[in-house]
């Protein structure tokens, strides 16, 4: 059932991001001094040395938490998005491209100190993997006083972006976030976004997960890396004394649920030939998170997120080029 009148299935916040893409035969990121398959940071003073490096690219919008909010607005759930840009051409073509899918916006502009409007380089090379170098700029400079509560107070479910974790602004502004969410009996989701970025803040992980996430969303690395265990039956040991609601993505092996009354494996979507990963979990979110938000149950939402992930890799790009909405109806899913 989809929310009633002015209200609004997820409101995500998160990085973001101009996205330029390009397909790496060379290994160029290599030479860059990248880690495959890895998101590193990287400083203003990089960015025409990256972009220089790179062949011809694709550009668009971007940041994983604002991809997914484009898929949700794709499947034809209404949407809610808040983050930061510059007042400079990205910002403006990031604000455009979310607008122009009926998100509704709440996106503050930086200072002029601030830095510019986030991006990320990446690299797609022939095994479809992505390596990423990420200037956050903006993007990370999300302050307290750029919070508000409207969007939140109209979502049936916040999705909270791991990588704000970045800088200290940010992290008062996420406690802001979930406070509002807590308030006005929105669900508080949670990506752990990266297993680097888990590494560098598992103590503040750990400590939302265990009081303020009602929803965690992670791939394989990331939540053995949060809780610091070799295997996923650990996790879901761990999970079910949290009780929280959970969904690990394993790429070909699909997805498990972690319900309150067991594992759930959710295979995933066939596809006759992967282009890209990037977005594949960005995609997988959304899809899970509406259908949440419609009241399925986690398995039927998994079972959306798949379909979702399945539609981003057959393609360039971290959005969805197909009509989502017509393929979950067509797959009765929606």
């Amino acid at each position: 059932m989809k929310p009633g009148p002015n209200r609004l299935a997820v409101t995500g916040i998160g990085n973001a991001m101009l996205d330029i893409i390009t397909q790496d035969t060379n290994e160029t990121y290599a030479e860059l001094g990248l880690v495959k398959a890895a998101m590193s940071l990287i400083d203003e003073d990089q960015l025409d040395r990256f972009y220089q490096a790179m062949g011809p690219t694709l550009q668009m919008s971007g940041g994983s938490v604002a991809n997914s909010i484009a898929g949700v607005a794709a499947l034809g759930g209404t949407c809610g998005y808040i983050g930061k840009v510059a007042a400079d051409e990205f910002g403006e073509r990031f604000r455009h491209d979310l607008r122009s899918m009926g998100v509704e916006l709440d996106v503050a502009t930086a200072q002029p100190d601030e830095g510019a409007t986030g991006r990320c380089h990446v690299f797609i090379t022939p095994d479809a993997q992505r390596t990423m170098a990420t200037y956050l700029g903006a993007s990370n400079q999300l302050r307290v006083s750029d919070i508000r509560e409207d969007l939140i107070a109209r979502s049936e479910i916040t999705y909270v972006e791991g990588y704000l974790f970045d800088l200290p602004p940010a992290k008062e502004a996420i406690r802001k976030v979930v406070n509002y969410a807590h308030d006005h009996d929105s669900m508080v989701a949670l990506s752990l976004s990266d297993s680097f970025c888990v590494d560098r803040h598992r103590r503040d992980f750990l400590d939302l997960v265990t009081g303020d996430v009602d929803v965690l969303l992670a791939n394989e690395a990331e939540i053995l890396s949060l809780f610091q265990l070799s295997r996923l039956d650990q996790v879901f040991g761990a999970l079910d004394e949290l009780g929280i609601l959970a969904v690990v993505t394993r790429g070909p092996q699909g997805a498990d649920v972690a319900t309150l009354s067991g594992v759930v494996s959710v295979p995933a979507s066939e596809v006759d030939h992967v282009v890209d990963q990037n977005g594949a979990g960005d995609m997988f979110a959304a899809g899970f998170l509406y259908s949440l938000a419609l009241g399925a149950d986690p398995v039927e939402a998994a079972e959306l997120g798949s379909l979702c992930a399945g539609e981003v890799i057959t393609h360039l790009g971290a959005r969805p080029e197909s009509d989502l909405e017509e393929l979950a109806i067509e797959a009765g899913l929606l």
